[in-house]
């Protein structure tokens, strides 16, 4: 997943260089006059996408928006404009695999419309959606708790997730969230099957019963089981994970010593070749994930 920084920064547009050359005459073009008209009367609601240039400073290369970059200098009605950073460009091949703007970033693009007094009129066309759309993009982080929101702010989350996680209390929507990251899974699915698997005192309205599409109540109450115990789970193994880590330390620097005393060696090879191989791997280990050391 391509991240971005938090907080977006206003560059000249000579800081700016542009990685793709615009076909010749794109100005006549429908699109281009679509654009240019939005960014007219409503401004960048979607930021271009930039990532500093290396081995120059303050330049940055253009990741995405050369059209609404070249709309700016044709319009000449200021030259600045507010970018999203990429925070690693490797990431890019500059022409393809662009990540779009996240959901809550989009959020607070609308937002700041509004702030400068731009009407959910302009900012739906600019958009190319209904006003309803626009209040709900608004309306998106009512109800959501800080730490969920900060967890999800670069991802492209599906819209209806949030109507989801309003259900639930701010603990269970960071849970859920982490989950979803974890999972790498930001789909209106994921967030009902959370749901379905959320206790009930973690749920804000507990008068209504839960209802999952494609679930009954005796599924929900099985998966409510399922995630507690899951849950109880993951508890033990973060509350012993510092001391296990210590000991297999110790073990593996004991082995290495072990196996630098030829006679041990050769009596394991005699002896116990298969304990041997295995000790051998483990004291190659370049960490406790498995890997092994590289010359």
């Amino acid at each position: 997943m391509i991240g971005f920084e938090e907080k977006m920064i206003s560059l000249k547009l000579e800081q700016i260089v542009p990685v793709k050359k615009l076909t010749v005459g794109i100005q006549y073009t429908e699109k281009f006059k679509q654009v240019a008209a939005s960014i007219s009367e409503v401004g960048i609601i979607e930021p271009p996408v930039v990532a500093p240039m290396k081995g120059e400073k303050n330049r940055y290369i253009m990741l995405d928006g050369h059209l609404r970059l070249e709309i700016l200098k044709l319009l000449a009605t200021g030259d600045e404009v507010v970018c999203l950073v990429s925070k690693d460009d490797e990431c890019y091949t500059y022409n393809k695999h662009i990540s779009r703007i996240s959901t809550i970033q989009e959020h607070r693009m609308i937002m700041r419309a509004i702030e400068r007094g731009v009407p959910e009129k302009k900012i739906a066309a600019a958009l190319n959606v209904n006003i309803g759309s626009i209040r709900n993009k608004l309306n998106l982080l009512q109800g959501i708790c800080s730490e969920a929101a900060d967890l999800l702010k670069d991802k492209h989350v599906a819209m209806g997730v949030f109507a989801i996680l309003r259900k639930m209390k701010e603990v269970r929507q960071v849970e859920a969230a982490v989950l979803m990251e974890d999972a790498g899974n930001y789909t209106v699915s994921y967030a009902e099957a959370l749901f379905a698997a959320t206790p009930r005192e973690h749920i804000i309205d507990t008068s209504k019963p839960k209802k999952v599409k494609g679930l009954d109540p005796e599924q929900m109450a099985r998966m409510e089981t399922e995630m507690a115990s899951l849950q109880r789970e993951y508890d033990l193994i973060e509350e012993n994970y510092g001391t296990d880590v210590l000991n297999l330390t110790l073990a593996k620097t004991y082995l290495t010593t072990l196996l630098e005393n030829g006679r041990v060696v050769g009596y394991l090879a005699k002896h116990h070749a298969e304990f041997l191989s295995q000790f051998q791997q483990i004291a190659e280990m370049q960490s406790l994930t498995g890997k092994a050391a590289t010359a």
